[in-house]
């Protein structure tokens, strides 16, 4: 695997040879020291560049970064939602290395600013990022929610966590799984980030998908998150809902009393009794 300080070289001698090419920002872990480095980052680049059109008509230029193992480009296909001003190559290279590259139009660039706050400028032709704050995590770091968001997300878990028991229910494991982890674990997960954000004054970051939660809870609490996951067998699901709904109802108390704001005590006692009724009685059904 070649080393960081070649894979920034290259893509620096990439950019300096080409005219369109009018700047480089690194973004991502890479920037950020509070990161422990390891081989699995990506390298998130971005391009500023004139003439976008003149890149993406012919993709074969990306050869310059190395034999390619896998290639994906968002701006060319039919699922997710890529940005449409903008276009990405994302790459991983037979070496092992990741790199996420972005064309950005200069056109579109404000001076000495980027919306991501973890931002390096690696190179700059025309000057235009000389002024650039230092990179810094102020981006991703816990926001307070409102009162209504809140309560939005308490009721959003409630009402959906019905969802996930009338699959089990009806022994529709598929159903029950995408209810309970598309729609509820969001619910449940916001919270548990809302209390870290409490306890550290909003002053950290949560991480993609709670990459970090590990770093700020006690390993009791940590544990039972865990305790939430459960593989595709009814009574195993059944458990871990019931895991999720426990701590769910101890955090969002926690974090309501917290911050000061009203929670539904009904609607929270009423759908943990409809819940487990439901459980209790499972056994009348047909199978």
């Amino acid at each position: 695997m070649r080393s960081e300080l070649e894979i920034i070289q290259l893509i620096l001698d990439v950019a300096a040879k080409d005219d369109r090419v009018r700047a480089i920002l690194l973004n991502g872990s890479r920037t950020n020291r509070g990161i422990a480095p390891d081989k699995y980052q990506d390298y998130d680049i971005t391009f500023i560049v004139n003439d976008m059109a003149t890149f993406t008509v012919d993709h074969s230029w990306l050869k310059v970064f190395g034999e390619m193992l896998l290639c994906q480009l968002p701006n060319e296909m039919t699922v997710g939602n890529a940005d449409p001003g903008v276009f990405a190559y994302l790459m991983i290279l037979e070496d092992g290395n990741r790199i996420d590259l972005t064309l950005y139009p200069q056109d579109k660039v404000v001076k000495n600013s980027w919306p991501d706050s973890l931002t390096v400028c690696l190179l700059d032709k025309d000057n235009q990022f000389n002024s650039l704050p230092p990179p810094g995590d102020s981006g991703y770091l816990i926001k307070k929610p409102s009162s209504k968001e809140f309560a939005d997300v308490c009721n959003e878990f409630w009402w959906v966590s019905t969802y996930v028991a009338k699959g089990l229910l009806r022994n529709e494991i598929t159903y029950a799984k995408e209810m309970m982890e598309t729609v509820v674990r969001p619910m449940f997960m916001k919270i548990i980030e809302w209390k870290i954000g409490v306890n550290k004054g909003f002053s950290v970051s949560f991480g993609t998908a709670g990459r970090f939660i590990k770093k700020y809870v006690p390993d009791n609490y940590y544990q039972r998150i865990l305790q939430t996951y459960s593989d595709a067998d009814i009574e195993n699901t059944w458990q871990a809902l019931f895991n999720m709904m426990d701590l769910f109802t101890q955090t969002s108390n926690e974090v309501a009393q917290e911050l000061d704001f009203p929670i539904d005590k009904k609607e929270q006692e009423n759908a943990s009794r409809w819940l487990r009724q439901q459980y209790a009685e499972r056994k009348q059904l047909p199978h």
